[in-house]
């Protein structure tokens, strides 16, 4: 009787037991917390528990009211594949040389991925689905990485790491039309950037509609979480990729392309590990950005983060004290060369655009596709832009500061404010510590930084290594080249003359950007035909930039010519062509001038990965739309 008893005991608790497990068999032991990140694509914190009254958010904002949110935190790079890199590596992509749009490098040895920790650790580690990494990774990173990808699949008892990423509100989504409206147009905050008309509406309306189809999505992973009787066990971030997809967001080093929403919920059971860090229901102002993520996981899961990761853990018992600043980097874009930094406090952000002589606004066949773009674009061009309206589309300042408890959208530079010149030192002084300290290797050409380091080799190990990369001497030139004060050309031309191209590519830049800023206009051209013959592609490139546009009929006819050598492939290769195209593109050659080569160019024969393959078409696309 005992024995039946027993038995019929037992049956009757696993009875009233087995609803409540759901999933039973992937319920996680105590020891470790499950680890969920949600996220989503291009957008900001356009969302209701930011203070966004125009926004319908209740998942999100629902798992804010039970957890902790961020109102600080940056995605380092404001656009999707060198963000992505700096979270997956817990290093910053201008160190590592993956700083490129969909750029791809080599780890150095002493970078692992952070799956590869949790699988350390036991973890079962999934991604749904994209990853679009600027790395090339180990096979077997994720123990699967697809749309079906997810923390059902474990073994029984293992932790899980899964991350769920939601691609409905990506740029490409907010032009897409015929659409559905959720919200009112006329209801839109224009902001004073944008012009305001039905287009801009129209778009930034749809923006919002596609935020709340997203949160949805969010929603429906959380009630699964839930369903599987997971929430005590799991611990939840919810984040978005960068800024949102809007022209002027996306791509940018303001906060409308950098500030993104963080969301964390730690189950009780684990708030031990946050102690006074997390205040559920709370907010925290302290700064993070994506470097940090990294290490933070680690230290959550009970992992002292490995000392060479660039970040520093916000939670849990390896947390550091809050940090002074956080940093931001723009390189290029797609098709585009670039090259600005930004580092930010809690009161003030700040730009260094090393390519002054450029546009915010400089044509991108992506970005163009958007409606928003293309009439913004046509105000300019007709002269119907007030001047906050236009600064997108001139030449930018080397240097921007912005106060933005009090100027939300920075469009108030004061860069050139007595009253904040100390400020302006301070803050220039911390981006150029940051990029000695972590050895920013997007100083070097990116074609030549390739070159450098080999097919086989990592351009972080180069980028570390002192008696190959002296970073604060091209930090010197670069600063003095594209920073610059009147007189100061004769110090481009002691430096002319420098083994090291990299510092040659710096002298051509300088001497391009005094030619645009007619600062000792006659003098630059004269030196840039010194560099016409310069070894370096990159810096021969944007020394044939300054003749064709700013020398006699016969520069202009000569290097239009050089230009067009440089920009074929298969003798420079693919990345010194694209820099020849960029510089091609502003000397706005007429048809008879480039005749049918522009057309020949191909990249048929590239060494380099798939990831590159539309950016030279991209680029004789647009040359020939505007010759004439």
């Amino acid at each position: 009787m005992q024995i039946c008893f027993r038995s019929w005991g037992l049956f009757v608790f696993l009875c009233i037991l087995s609803p409540l497990l759901g999933h039973a068999q992937q319920r996680s032991p105590a020891l470790r917390p499950n680890i969920l990140w949600v996220t989503s694509e291009d957008n900001g914190p356009e969302i209701g528990c930011y203070g966004d009254e125009y926004a319908d958010t209740p998942h999100i904002d629902g798992l804010a009211a039970r957890g902790l949110r961020y109102t600080n935190c940056w995605s380092n790079a404001p656009v999707c594949a060198p963000a992505r890199t700096t979270i997956i590596s817990g290093m910053y992509p201008t160190s590592l040389g993956a700083q490129h749009m969909r750029s791809q490098v080599n780890l150095p040895e002493v970078c692992r991925l952070y799956p590869e920790y949790f699988h350390d650790l036991g973890y079962y580690c999934t991604n749904n689905s994209k990853e679009d990494y600027n790395l090339f990774t180990p096979k077997d990173l994720w123990d699967e990485s697809s749309n079906k990808a997810h923390w059902r699949n474990r073994k029984s008892g293992q932790p899980f790491f899964a991350v769920f990423n939601f691609t409905i509100s990506h740029e490409s989504k907010l032009r897409t039309r015929p659409h559905k409206a959720i919200h009112s147009a006329e209801d839109v905050v224009v902001p004073p950037y944008h012009p305001d008309t039905p287009e801009v509406r129209q778009d930034w309306a749809q923006y919002y509609d596609r935020i709340t189809e997203m949160d949805q999505q969010v929603g429906r992973v959380l009630e699964q979480l839930k369903e599987d009787g997971l929430e005590g066990d799991t611990i939840v971030f919810y984040y978005g990729d960068h800024g949102s997809g809007m022209p002027r967001g996306k791509r940018w080093l303001y906060q409308s392309g950098l500030h993104v929403p963080l969301v964390v919920h730690v189950p009780e059971r684990f708030q031990s590990l946050v102690a006074e860090q997390y205040t559920e229901g709370g907010q925290s102002d302290r700064l993070v950005s994506f470097v940090d993520l990294m290490p933070t996981v680690l230290s959550l899961a009970g992992t002292r983060p490995p000392a060479h990761l660039q970040g520093n853990a916000f939670l849990g018992p390896y947390a550091t004290e809050p940090q002074p600043y956080i940093y931001g980097f723009r390189d290029r874009m797609d098709e585009r060369y670039d090259l600005s930094r930004a580092v930010r406090d809690e009161q003030y952000l700040y730009i260094r655009n090393f390519n002054p002589h450029r546009p915010q606004g400089a044509y991108l066949d992506y970005m163009f596709q958007t409606p928003t773009t293309q009439v913004w674009k046509r105000m300019f061009d007709a002269g119907e832009l007030n001047e906050a309206q236009s600064v997108f589309w001139s030449p930018k300042p080397a240097e921007e500061l912005f106060d933005i408890t009090q100027d939300p959208y920075q469009i108030h530079n004061l860069a050139d404010s007595a009253e904040h010149a100390e400020t302006l030192v301070r803050m220039r002084e911390a981006n150029r510590d940051w990029m000695v300290k972590i050895r920013d290797v997007g100083l070097i050409p990116e074609g030549e930084l390739r070159e450098r380091v080999g097919e086989d080799n990592a351009p972080y190990d180069l980028g570390h290594d002192a008696d190959r990369y002296d970073v604060s001497a091209l930090y010197e030139i670069a600063d003095l080249a594209t920073r610059p004060t009147d007189g100061d050309i004769s110090e481009l031309q002691k430096r002319m003359v420098t083994p090291d191209s990299s510092s040659r590519y710096w002298v051509a830049c300088g001497l391009l950007i005094r030619a645009t800023q007619d600062r000792q206009r006659d003098e630059a051209v004269k030196l840039a035909r010194g560099m016409a013959s310069d070894p370096s592609p990159y810096a021969r490139s944007l020394a044939c930039e300054t003749l064709a546009r700013f020398g006699s009929k016969v520069d202009r006819l000569v290097a239009l010519k050089a230009l067009l050598r440089i920009a074929e492939p298969s003798d420079s290769g693919t990345l010194a062509a694209m820099t020849a195209l960029n510089s091609l593109d502003w000397c706005s050659p007429s048809r008879e001038e480039i005749g049918n080569a522009i057309g020949s160019i191909s990249d048929t024969n590239s060494q380099l990965s798939p990831r590159y393959r539309s950016y030279l078409p991209n680029l004789v696309k647009r040359i020939e739309s505007i010759a004439d």
